[in-house]
């Protein structure tokens, strides 16, 4: 079995950091983006197995981003968790109409995000 890839899209250097240690020691391959930028360009040159989406990304957003994410044929199908501070009432919803598949809080639970991780990467 490959191993399977995670994008993470946070702009935050520390997040990214705890993330990567984190789905790492799981045996994940993680690749990083600090912009909507960046994962487009890491989407067209390396399929990931699982995208976590900052929501509050400099410049487009993470919600317009899984959009556009989720408008491509060929990246459709990937799932999204959206990874946000912003997890009020109401906002797990419009982080699924954008087209994410689930979220998680910031700061993360750590036990959490990797069962999270676990239930679409084995599913």
């Amino acid at each position: 079995m490959s191993t399977k890839r995670i994008l993470v899209v946070e702009d935050v250097e520390m997040n990214r950091k705890i993330v990567r240690i984190v789905l790492n020691a799981k045996g994940y391959e993680v690749l990083e983006a600090v912009d909507a930028d960046e994962a487009l360009a890491m989407l067209q040159a390396e399929l990931p197995d699982l995208i976590l989406m900052d929501i509050a990304l400099p410049g487009i957003s993470g919600e317009d981003l899984t959009r556009q994410i989720k408008a491509n044929p060929e990246w459709c199908h990937v799932p999204i968790i959206a990874f946000t501070a912003a997890a009020m009432k109401g906002e797990p919803e419009r982080f699924r109409d954008a087209g994410c598949d689930d979220y998680i809080s910031k700061p993360v639970d750590t036990h959490a995000l990797v069962d999270l991780v676990e239930h679409y990467l084995n599913a």
